[in-house]
């Protein structure tokens, strides 16, 4: 029984099972099924750590997870070109699997170099599929292989995504009710990207043309080793920043080391390394603001800029940090 004063005194019997509905819905207990009601998600970012490249991949991969740890984040997840599936490569892995918490993968291109099949370095990792999604804290994350092949296949690395998996892509975020982040390796935004990723997009765009509400948030990418963030039809594209360095290739090569792990690491010399390594912690909330905790640091050596590197198209993406941002 509910008594209200308000002059007369009015009495209202509410029993039972309306009477416990109508008590949660007075004290703000009784939610509806909106963004507005989610919980709050942390996760942890590193892309590009190339152990198989860089000298010192394992202590940057340390670094990040004890990082993670101390934020005590709810995943963590890394985008790819972590490292080719060799026995020797087993305590790098083992520092990932050191983190407390749920850890996820994404396939990059150069994780199957040296003659690997996707399945060969699948299973290394521990999984089971190179697409995938999974519900946390009531959000929803989609992860995508953009290393499919095309038919007819195009010069160099794959980067598409074909038809079964875009079939699959439809279904799974028709039946999902949560607000949606994806992950994939390759962008879907820029030119150096997934070769269909308008294609990509516009499933994103229809279902949240469909749902009537702002369904899916954001994807977030590596490949590119770059910091940059662009919104294309109300869905935020965000280039996360190699661990370990940016790639100049034969133009701008140049020692940056000692001459004795150019030797061991003949590769490093094709790359502007970062002096210490490079990651994000992303808090995503329920109404749909998307925070950014980023990371800075120097070169090691001359910048790509001062290498001699040149590329018109994205020199103002090039950077040594990943920036801190609020994304809304």
């Amino acid at each position: 029984m509910i008594r209200r004063n308000s002059g007369n005194m009015r009495i209202f019997r509410i029993s039972g099972l309306k009477y416990l509905l109508f008590f949660l819905l007075i004290t703000g207990f009784y939610s509806c099924s909106n963004t507005t009601d989610y919980k709050q998600v942390q996760f942890g970012i590193c892309t590009d750590v190339h152990k198989d490249i860089m000298h010192d991949a394992d202590a940057r991969l340390q670094t990040f997870v004890n990082e993670m740890n101390r934020e005590k984040v709810d995943f963590t997840i890394q985008l790819g070109d972590f490292c080719r599936p060799y026995a020797y490569n087993d305590t790098f892995l083992g520092i990932w699997n050191s983190f407390e918490g749920p850890r996820y993968h994404v396939l990059g291109n150069h994780d199957m170099d040296g003659g690997f099949t996707e399945r060969q370095t699948m299973d290394y990792l521990g999984m089971k599929s190179a697409y995938y999604s999974f519900d946390r804290n009531g959000f929803h994350f989609i992860v995508l292989d953009g290393n499919e092949k095309k038919d007819p296949p195009l010069e160099g690395y794959p980067r598409f995504i074909g038809e079964t998996q875009k079939k699959w892509l439809k279904d799974d975020l028709r039946k999902t009710r949560f607000p949606v982040i994806l992950f994939s390796h390759q962008s879907l935004e820029d030119n150096w990207g997934v070769e269909n990723q308008e294609e990509i997009r516009k499933i994103l765009e229809d279902e949240n043309q469909n749902s009537g509400k702002r369904k899916v948030l954001a994807c977030f990418n590596g490949h590119s080793h770059l910091d940059w963030v662009e919104k294309i039809n109300d869905i935020w594209y965000v280039e996360v920043n190699s661990m370990s360095y940016f790639w100049v290739g034969d133009e701008a090569k140049h020692i940056n080391y000692s001459e004795d792990i150019d030797k061991k690491y003949p590769w490093i010399k094709y790359t502007c390394p970062y002096q210490d390594p490079l990651y994000e912690v992303v808090t995503v909330v329920g109404d749909g603001t998307i925070k950014i905790k980023g990371s800075t640091t120097k070169w090691v050596g001359p910048d790509p800029y001062e290498a001699g590197y040149r590329n018109d198209l994205y020199m103002d993406r090039i950077s040594s940090a990943i920036a801190g941002r609020i994304l809304k």
